[in-house]
């Protein structure tokens, strides 16, 4: 089994209102590539991560097709939560939308942490502590909420990874 990551895939498989092709000629075909990357190098036993900014949907529903996309995709798949995901529902609602729709090969790496092959994933959402870093895009945002919020989900999945460690003997 391998490990992948891949983030900010920017997903609209439908629509194609917020194609990451506007982004000039290095993006044209940019689906089409990422399926083809993704099926010559990822087999079925192998884990994909895909850590955020995952589709331009705005509600759990509007996220189907895009979901749908990335579960045709060889591989188990753990998404995490980007700050452009606003389809983002709660997990269990997610969980209930995913089975009720045939998703079968995502899996949330959110507020946990889970046991692979050799290794134990956690993790959470990052976020900017400096706003002037980004002074165009969130100008209204309270950063130091948001990073809070992230340390105490960051800090609940190595919680559990520590516990999933301590049982299996894993680090």
């Amino acid at each position: 089994m391998a490990v992948f990551v891949i983030a900010d895939l920017h997903l609209d498989t439908v629509t194609y209102e917020k194609s990451m092709e506007v982004f000039g000629n290095r993006w044209q075909g940019y689906l089409e590539k990422i399926r083809n990357n993704w099926t010559r190098v990822v087999e079925d036993n192998d884990t994909v991560i895909i850590p955020g900014d995952i589709s331009w949907a705005l509600t759990t529903e509007e996220s189907l097709p895009d979901m749908k996309w990335i579960d045709a995709l060889p591989g188990r798949k753990l998404i995490m939560k980007g700050n452009h995901d606003f389809w983002w529902s709660t997990v269990s609602k997610m969980r209930k939308f995913f089975a009720e729709n045939g998703i079968t090969t995502i899996d949330f790496l959110y507020n946990n942490a889970i046991e692979l092959d050799g290794f134990i994933a956690a993790g959470s959402r990052g976020w900017f502590v400096d706003k002037t870093v980004q002074p165009q895009k969130s100008v209204n945002a309270d950063y130091s909420k948001i990073v809070n919020r992230e340390v105490i989900r960051l800090r609940l999945s190595l919680d559990e990874a520590k516990k999933l460690s301590d049982a299996s003997g894993k680090e």
